[in-house]
């Protein structure tokens, strides 16, 4: 659990995601298309991939990409995507972008 605080925590805005998920596709691609430079996990390059997932899902993330955190803060995973599209629906999502600095519009 420390890991992923610690990784969350150093980037403003942090995705773990999997080169074979069209869900996290979508994500990074919203997020790109903002011209946010976002820090990626691909949990399907990385040796420990099951121990992250499992924090991940004890953070709720069922299952476990993509999961966006903004600021630290868990704001979306993939039971929870809708969330991410509902700030950006709502006009919600660049500001929260702009105040961790991870947009300068």
């Amino acid at each position: 659990m420390e890991k992923i605080q610690k990784l969350v925590s150093e980037k403003p805005l942090v995705i773990f995601s999997k080169n074979s998920c069209c869900m996290s596709h979508t994500i990074k691609t919203l997020f790109l298309d903002f011209g946010v430079n976002p820090t990626i996990y691909e949990l399907d390059e990385i040796k420990k991939e099951k121990d992250i997932e499992q924090v991940l899902a004890q953070l709720g993330c069922s299952p476990t990409v993509p999961v966006v955190f903004i600021g630290g803060q868990l704001v979306g995973g993939a039971n929870q995507d809708y969330q991410v599209m509902s700030l950006h629906l709502n006009r919600s999502l660049v500001p929260m972008l702009k105040h961790v600095g991870a947009l300068w519009v």
